[in-house]
């Protein structure tokens, strides 16, 4: 199985190299389950290497608002340049070939390396490594980008290897680079992981248990960067002691070794750059609004559109130059009261709304609570909103 494999690599790599292809090294961070630490971890790399002077790129499997959120902040200018999803159910593979080739390309403002673009490619897959349709594996392979197995290894020793093992043999059409063992009581219990492992799938890293690094969780995933026990700096402190955890357990090592990948440039129909020529789209965006895919604000630009942030939360009105408003998801349930009692924000949004014959507003999940007439908050208290849409949004801890 393992000649199969390098053969295919072999024709892979012989196959014609046109003069748009670029080369970078990437890595594909999985893991056997959800919980494992995928995230923190990502993260904790991307700033490894930023403070390495690297210019990082991370992108994130399937569709997922919070961990980009998370992702962001690790690398220099990482808000700027945007963590992207890569979901080729909803996208297409090319999408997300194109895509992986921009980031290969583009620096954007990533900071760090020389000219051109990114100068490692990091992906962060969703649930286990097999889990969904396509999987963290169908990525893997698809895109040629080596997976490094994080797992939870608390309550277990020696079966860690063989379930990394198993995992590793169960396809063979990606490559397995190595595995980081997270939650090790000991010194010694990463020993016990690294000599189980064979030659062929080393330990990477054995990282202890510490609360100076793991992330807060809630329901619909991590707590958002601003949330972290109510300090911005919270998540700085936690990447900056994730990125010394890594480096210190001797991760870079591995890290030089990954060799290119190459990335090719996609025919892609591009936007239609005239269709928003002239047209401000209005964006929320704050501790209460901000659901809000990068790619989609980048489609919006791309087609032509100014794009404007504000904050329903502290701004006193909608931009003025506004033609449409996008109110994204988010958490405003956490957020009621200011949002309730910011009185000429919701003056404003209905004005807005009435403005000839009413200009377009979308609003999704948060956004549309927002633009009822009244919001229950987890205690029960009602808080009055916009009351563009008749009726009452009501927060529970569970469906039903």
């Amino acid at each position: 199985m393992g000649e199969d494999k390098d053969e295919e690599r072999r024709r892979s790599a012989s196959s014609p190299v046109s003069d748009g292809d670029a080369f970078v090294p990437a890595l594909f961070l999985s893991a056997p389950a959800s919980g494992q630490g995928k995230t923190t971890i990502a993260a904790s790399l991307a700033r490894l290497l930023t403070r390495r002077g690297k210019a990082v790129r991370i992108f994130k499997k399937g569709p997922d608002y919070l961990d980009p959120q998370i992702l962001e902040r690790a690398t220099t200018g990482g808000a700027a340049a945007g963590v992207v999803q890569l979901d080729m159910w909803m996208c297409g593979e090319e999408w997300c070939r194109d895509q992986l080739y921009r980031a290969a390309t583009t620096k954007g403002d990533g900071g760090g390396g020389g000219g051109g673009g990114a100068d490692i490619i990091l992906v962060e897959g969703a649930m286990g490594l097999y889990d969904g349709n396509p999987s963290s594996a169908d990525l893997a392979a698809k895109f040629g980008i080596p997976v490094a197995l994080i797992m939870d290894v608390r309550a277990m020793a020696q079966t860690a290897a063989a379930i990394a093992v198993g995992l590793r043999n169960y396809r063979d059409d990606f490559t397995m680079a190595g595995v980081i063992a997270n939650y090790c009581g000991s010194d010694y219990h990463g020993r016990l992981v690294r000599d189980a492992l064979p030659d062929d799938l080393p330990l990477w890293a054995a990282l202890r248990k510490t609360d100076d690094v793991k992330l807060p969780e809630r329901h619909l995933g991590l707590d958002q960067p601003c949330e972290l026990q109510g300090d911005e700096d919270a998540i700085e402190r936690r990447l900056e002691a994730g990125a010394d955890l890594l480096e210190k357990a001797g991760i870079l090592k591995w890290i030089d070794t990954l060799g290119p990948v190459r990335f090719r440039p996609q025919r892609i129909a591009p936007p239609c750059r005239d269709a928003l020529a002239g047209r401000t789209i209005a964006v929320a965006r704050d501790d209460a609004f901000s659901f809000i895919y990068s790619a989609n604000t980048t489609l919006l630009t791309d087609m032509g559109a100014s794009v404007l942030f504000f904050s329903p939360l502290n701004d006193s009105s909608v931009p003025p130059s506004a033609d449409a408003v996008w109110l994204p998801g988010g958490y405003p349930e956490l957020h009621a009261a200011r949002l309730s009692r910011n009185t000429s924000m919701l003056s404003s949004l209905r004005s807005f709304h009435r403005e000839r014959g009413g200009k377009p507003i979308l609003a999704e999940c948060g956004g549309f609570l927002y633009c009822m007439e009244t919001l229950i908050d987890l205690d029960g208290a009602r808080w009055p909103m916009a009351g563009i849409m008749a009726g009452c949004g009501t927060m529970r801890n569970r469906a039903g």
